[in-house]
């Protein structure tokens, strides 16, 4: 277990895991305030939690031991899991969320976050293709932590998926089969649309269209070209 400085806040919503742990998922609380979100995620009532929350002031909340289940996930799949809370570690960035007032993340939350990250990658060995947003594993009902969630600053310290820039090639993929290549990565395909989306937030935040476009096609190529051993 990690030692950082920690609030010890348990939430009694968690059982036990049937899997190993091999994801990371990230996600925003997406309620008005750090309180709100807490009181919710150690409410019984809830029947939601997250191993740990993440504060914009930078404050770590530990509520559910690592070697425990909990509830952050829901209904979700990637890579052919399908029990996402069974293999994974939940964090609950704090931020209003799209329903409340999206903002960035301040540089003290990313500051707390980026370590404990690490720490549980190194620990679980976690790949970087498994460090995932709510928004990748669950495409058809949740949009976090978003497009203002700074990917490329974990990416550069290797503790998520770069963006693919550098010689890119549109393969011309018909949809179909830009829908078959994004089931390959992970994603869950039921709902077309809403995985294009779940793809584009997270690999292309500027333009979150649906459309499946040359730079998508391209970008999802790349990503899916063999790399180093131990890379993905």
């Amino acid at each position: 277990m990690t030692d950082f400085p920690m609030i010890e806040t348990p939430s009694p919503n968690f059982d036990e895991r049937s899997l190993p742990v091999s994801m990371l998922v990230l996600h925003y609380t997406g309620m008005p305030d750090a309180a709100s979100a807490i009181n919710w995620l150690a409410n019984p009532e809830s029947k939601v939690s997250a191993h740990y929350v993440v504060t914009e002031d930078g404050q770590i909340i530990r509520m559910v031991a690592e070697d425990k289940r909990a509830w952050h996930a829901g209904r979700s799949h990637w890579r052919g899991i399908e029990d996402v809370n069974s293999a994974s570690i939940g964090i609950e960035i704090v931020n209003p969320g799209h329903e409340w007032g999206y903002r960035p993340f301040p540089e003290t939350q990313m500051g707390a976050l980026i370590p404990l990250v690490h720490d549980i990658v190194q620990r679980h060995r976690i790949t970087r293709g498994n460090i995932v947003g709510h928004s990748d594993v669950a495409p058809a009902r949740k949009q976090d932590p978003g497009e203002l969630f700074p990917w490329g600053q974990l990416a550069r310290l290797r503790l998520a998926l770069p963006r693919p820039t550098r010689n890119l090639m549109d393969p011309h993929w018909t949809d179909g089969g830009f829908m078959l290549a994004l089931e390959r990565f992970g994603y869950d395909i039921a709902d077309p649309q809403a995985a294009v989306v779940a793809f584009q937030r997270r690999f292309r935040p500027e333009l979150i269209d649906g459309v499946i476009d040359g730079e998508c096609r391209a970008i999802l190529l790349a990503l899916l070209l063999p790399k180093p051993r131990g890379d993905d």
